[in-house]
């Protein structure tokens, strides 16, 4: 087993202390370049990370800041999380993040060329390392810098917590029916006032040829922190940045948008009415309210259905009610009626004898079940017997022919109790 140890060679430049194997042992450096230093303490190595970060990003090692911008642009948009749902799509997107960090500034990037990763890091004790490291950018921030915040990709910060996206409000829509469309139901157009996406900004908000930077006020946190002292002791309230509203950045607005990324619009809709609504029915489109914010999803629309009154139906659930009026003379002798139905008028039988108040069943004819139209409510008849207030002439005159009749003792068989 060889001990291991840093020092550093005349050179100035980062040494360690090998043994004749650890080089090929050490998969972590690419590409290993050896200088022999001949000193007491022995051999030096100087490591350098040849080449990492421009594959990463797949450009050669002369190209040009242009070149390597387009090269982030590209992948970025490949890798995104939001995008690219494979095993490890986060980690490459993270990684061209910071290679283009680095390599789009040429500070960083002398360091890298000379010392490698070890150098950004502060792994160097001498030179252009400076020991204390080089802060990197969230690659998340770094994306939006180039596209701005709400096209779509959602990110989250390391190490913070940001407002994500915001989803759209519902909308309401009142509809009144015709009672039969409500029975049956129907197809309507309708046409909803609601919030859509701004096509100036693509509902960014963020005005077209400028770009989000840093909150000043929360530094990008979306949080607004107040501590507040009490005899119980100091308690942190934490609540949105009124400033960015959570998002974490500021930016000009869009001028047509006026920053909401929403403009209001009417938009025109076909509406599948299901059979067997009725008043006070409630019935959800999805994803047709108002926009999301910063690329959030759109809220539901809610149609709330009223339904108008019939002349000579009612309902009831599934049940029609309608009313009949027969002269006692139909009652005492029974006919046939013409009843409107909800499937049009249908010929009634009266039986003979009925009474006032009588309900007739007819069945099936009433409301079909919401959600299941194959099976129907039945229409109940309900009978009034109209009994004149005066008679005269001839039916006078039968009427009291019926009464006397009616008064003889009727006979009973072989027992006669009158």
């Amino acid at each position: 087993m060889h001990a291991h140890r840093s020092l550093h060679c005349s050179t100035g430049r980062p040494a360690v202390r090998v043994g004749p194997s650890a080089v090929k042992n050490t998969p972590s450096h690419p590409k290993v370049q050896s200088k022999q230093s001949r000193r007491s303490r022995g051999l030096c190595v100087v490591t350098r990370a040849a080449g990492d970060y421009y594959e990463t990003l797949g450009v050669s090692r002369d190209a040009d800041k242009q070149g390597i911008k387009q090269a982030y642009r590209a992948k970025a948009r490949k890798l995104h999380p939001d995008v690219n749902k494979e095993p490890g799509a986060e980690d490459r997107f993270k990684a061209i993040g910071e290679a283009y960090e680095v390599l789009s500034d040429e500070n960083k990037k002398a360091i890298y060329d000379r010392y490698g990763e070890a150098g950004l890091k502060g792994a160097s004790g001498g030179g252009g390392g400076g020991g204390q490291g080089v802060e990197f950018t969230n690659p998340f921030d770094l994306f939006e810098s180039f596209f701005g915040q709400g096209v779509g990709f959602q990110g989250q910060s390391r190490g913070r917590t940001r407002t994500s996206a915001v989803q759209g409000e519902d909308e309401r829509f009142d509809l009144q029916l015709d009672f039969l469309d409500a029975v049956f139901g129907c197809s309507k157009e309708i046409d909803v006032d609601r919030l859509a996406s701004c096509g100036t900004c693509v509902g960014s908000g963020v005005k077209t040829g400028t770009t989000p930077s840093t909150c000043p006020q929360c530094q990008g946190s979306g949080q607004f922190v107040q501590v507040v002292r009490t005899p119980l002791g100091a308690f942190q309230q934490v609540s949105t940045c009124p400033r960015c509203e959570g998002s974490g950045q500021t930016f000009t607005p869009c001028d047509k948008c006026s920053g909401d990324g929403r403009i209001r619009e009417a938009k025109r809709i076909s509406l599948k009415v299901p059979a067997g609504v009725d008043g006070g029915s409630r019935l959800r489109v999805r994803g047709e309210g108002n926009s999301g914010r910063r690329g959030g999803e759109s809220g539901d629309l809610y149609v709330y259905i009223t339904v108008k009154d019939h002349p000579e139906l009612r309902r009831e659930s599934t049940t029609i009610h309608s009313d009949v009026e027969i002269s006692y003379v139909d009652a005492i002798l029974g006919s046939q009626v013409k009843v409107t139905t909800v499937d049009g008028p249908v010929e009634l039988k009266i039986p003979a004898g009925t009474q006032p108040g009588t309900t007739l069943l007819m069945a099936k004819r009433g409301v079909p079940r919401l959600g299941n139209a194959t099976v129907r409510g039945d229409h109940q008849v309900h009978v009034r017997v109209k009994i004149p207030k005066s008679v005269g002439g001839d039916e006078k005159k039968l009427v009291e022919q019926l009464k006397v009749m009616q008064s003889k003792p009727k006979s009973g068989g072989p027992f006669n109790f009158n």
